[in-house]
Parts: C-alpha cells; sequence; structure tokens
C-alpha cells in the first residue's frame, strides 16, 4: 500500500518505543523482588480530583453528552478567563479561548491555520517531538536552532534573528520546556515575539506546564505580552487529566472563526464529559487540592535532582517548571561502556528495572548524551530509582 509523503516524514515517537519495551519486561518482573519502576512518561501519578470525577459522573448521569460548540462550553471558557486573570493577572477574554481534544488537538489546529506548504518554523533544539511533528503534517518545516545550558536549553531573539528567512513564518515555543524543565524569561520572550512581528510572522507558545512553575520569575503566561501571541495549554499536566484528553487554545480575534472552522470539521467537539468535569477543576478545593500536588512536584525535584548529580548524572540547569531532569548521561556511558543515551536507557530498564527516555526524541544537538528522568512518579518511586542506581553505579 502506498504510504502518503506525508506521513513518511513523521519519526517515530521514541519515548513511546522505549515505553513498550519497558512495559513488556515490566510483566516479566512484576512479582519479582524489583518490579519496573517508570520514570520515562510525562504523566502525573495524581488523577483527577475527587470534585472533578463526581462531575463526569454527574455529567454522565444526566445526559449531558451531547455535542458541545467547537469551540468548547461557554462556561469552560469563562473559568478558564477568570483563572487567568486569578493565577497570572492577565487579560484572556473567554472569547479567544478554544476548547480542544487536548493540547495536541490546538497545535494541530494553530498549525493548519497558520502555517502553509514550505513555511519554516523555528524551534529551539532540543524540544518536545511531537511540537516539530505537527509542523510537519502541515507541510511545514520545523527548523531546530542548537540551543545551550546557558541560554536555559531556550531560543533567544538574538537567534531567532539571524535564522529568520524569507521562508521563515514564526517561532513554536515551549515553556517551561519538554524534556529541559526551563521556562523563558518574559523579558526574552517579549524580545523574541517583537522580532518575529517586525517579519509579520506569528509567536505560538506551548504552556502546557505552566501552571507546573516553582520560581515566580519565570512563572508568566507569554498571554500577558501581547494579544497577537498564541498559547496552547492543557489539563494534562497540572490539571491531572492525561487521558481525559482536553486541552485549550488561545488566539488572537481574528482567528476565531478560522479555528473554529477547522475544529468543526476535524473534531466537531472536545469530549463533552470531559468539558463539564473541567469545570470543577476551577473550584477552590480543587485548586487547594492542585496547588498542594504543585509543592509536592517541587519537592521530588528538589531531592531527586540532587540525588542524580551525586551519581555523576549532572543536571546543567535547574528546571523551573513541569516534572524532568535532563541529566548529562556522558560519565555513566564511559562507566558502562555503551554508546550514548539510547544504548544506556536499555541498559538501565534490563540491569535496574529502571526505564527512562534518551534523548534521541528530542533533537540533533548533543541529545545523544543526555537522558530524560521524569520526576511525575512518587517520591517513593524516586528514592528507589536512586538506589538502583547506586547499586548499578558500585
Amino acid at each position: 500500500m502506498k504510504i502518503s509523503t506525508r506521513a513518511g516524514r513523521i519519526e517515530p515517537f521514541y519515548v513511546m518505543e522505549v515505553a513498550k519495551a519497558a512495559s513488556q519486561l515490566a510483566r516479566e518482573v512484576a512479582h519479582s523482588s524489583r518490579p519496573m519502576i517508570f520514570l520515562n512518561i510525562g504523566e502525573p501519578d495524581f488523577t483527577a480530583p475527587e470534585a472533578v470525577q463526581e462531575a463526569a459522573h454527574k455529567a454522565i448521569r444526566d445526559g449531558a453528552t451531547q455535542y458541545t460548540q467547537a469551540t468548547g462550553l461557554e462556561p469552560l471558557r469563562e473559568r478558564i478567563s477568570q483563572w487567568y486573570a486569578e493565577r497570572f493577572g492577565a487579560n484572556v477574554p473567554a472569547r479567544r479561548i478554544v476548547i480542544t481534544a487536548g493540547a495536541s488537538a490546538a497545535l494541530q489546529l494553530a498549525c493548519l491555520a497558520l502555517i502553509d506548504a514550505g513555511d519554516e518554523v523555528l524551534m529551539p533544539d532540543p524540544s518536545y517531538p511531537c511540537n516539530r511533528h505537527f509542523v510537519s503534517a502541515a507541510e511545514g518545516n520545523a527548523v531546530l536552532i542548537p540551543t545551550t545550558a546557558d541560554e536555559r536549553y531556550q531560543l533567544s531573539a538574538d537567534k531567532v534573528s539571524q535564522a529568520w528567512t524569507p521562508r521563515t513564518r514564526g517561532v513554536l515555543l515551549a515553556s517551561p520546556s519538554n524534556p529541559t524543565g526551563t521556562s523563558i524569561h518574559p523579558d526574552e520572550l517579549r524580545r523574541i515575539h517583537e522580532v518575529v512581528k517586525s517579519h509579520d510572522g506569528v509567536t505560538l507558545v506551548d504552556e502546557i506546564y505552566l501552571g507546573l512553575s516553582y520560581d515566580d520569575t519565570y512563572g508568566h503566561t507569554g498571554l500577558a505580552i501581547d494579544d497577537q501571541i498564541i498559547s496552547i495549554n492543557s489539563f494534562s499536566k497540572y490539571f491531572n487529566m492525561t487521558g481525559w484528553r482536553l486541552g485549550w487554545l488561545v488566539v488572537p480575534d481574528a482567528l476565531v472563526p478560522v479555528v473554529e472552522r477547522l475544529a468543526q470539521n476535524l473534531f466537531i467537539c472536545a469530549s463533552t464529559v470531559a468539558q463539564h468535569a473541567a469545570l470543577a477543576c476551577f473550584e477552590p478545593d480543587s485548586l487547594a487540592v492542585y496547588e498542594q500536588r504543585r509543592s509536592e512536584f517541587k519537592a521530588r525535584r528538589d531531592y531527586f535532582i540532587p540525588a542524580l548529580e551525586q551519581l555523576g548524572l549532572s543536571v546543567p540547569v535547574q528546571p523551573d517548571g513541569a516534572f524532568y531532569a535532563w541529566a548529562d548521561c556522558r560519565e555513566w556511558c564511559a562507566r558502562l561502556g555503551v554508546q550514548g543515551s539510547w544504548d544506556l536507557a536499555y541498559t538501565l530498564m534490563k540491569e535496574s528495572h529502571l526505564a527512562v527516555t534518551p534523548g534521541r526524541d528530542f533533537g540533533t544537538a548533543q541529545t545523544a548524551d543526555f537522558l530524560r528522568f521524569s520526576t511525575a512518579s512518587s517520591m517513593a518511586h524516586l528514592q528507589e530509582a536512586v538506589a538502583r542506581l547506586k547499586a548499578l553505579a558500585g
């Protein structure tokens, strides 16, 4: 069967390939003294709070399961608007918020609305692989620009200006970022956006980890800078609703009908049950739970990263958000006689029953020298992981 050129351009999602191998081994060692510990997938170990679950049950019991508008439930858009005002001091009118089937759908809609065949979109290297594949699926070309620890693995206005060509359509950034957990300083984001605007381009910012910011210096939405910035967000990370597949997109007023038209045709709407459930995310009791959990994620970071450092797995930049540790593993590769993080990840899987993510997914700028650890697992799992790493290190 002939496969489309478009599909052929999409590389495997290696995070999931490693996860499949880890899951297979996990079944074999499930009842051993060392069952598999999963520090590879960026998924909170917490589930939706009780109020959110009950809201979903109520929607089903009440028969509130029909299609919504393609832009989503109006009360949910209003609640998100209110959250921006209360949490970030940003004025984001509900009319500019489009509810989507996860952040993935939000990215797809944004790319389809803005990118033509051959357009180039500048992105940092390393960065989340699916973001560049959304660009590719829209017939565009993701241009990865190598970044350094000194730059917090983020783009700068100078690099954007230097890389801009007549084919460049805009930038796709992430703050906080996967895999590094680092954010763009608001002043630098403002400078980047000014460069983009001067070329009549678009600034897209993936902010799905914004709720999980731990440093007031960086915990700001790009939407506070300019209403022309496009933000992608999600109920998956801060709101602990990964499998509910619910996100949102904030766009300029002129883009709302364009995105709505695309959403009508591609998705009809996001899950109605998930939307009704998400209304309960913004109740005071639920927000208190989320803030307690944010503190727990920070505590996990504060334990795990120093422990990695002591083992020779250096984390060049302290993550200010999300739940990842981007660790330099060259010392370990040399110690264990393996070639790069891909082989090391499989060694850790087989020898220590520890699943982690090699850097291969996230770009080509020295990513073979890095592992990504997820600290979204429990403190007990993180402590056991450290013990197993110590044992392997000898």
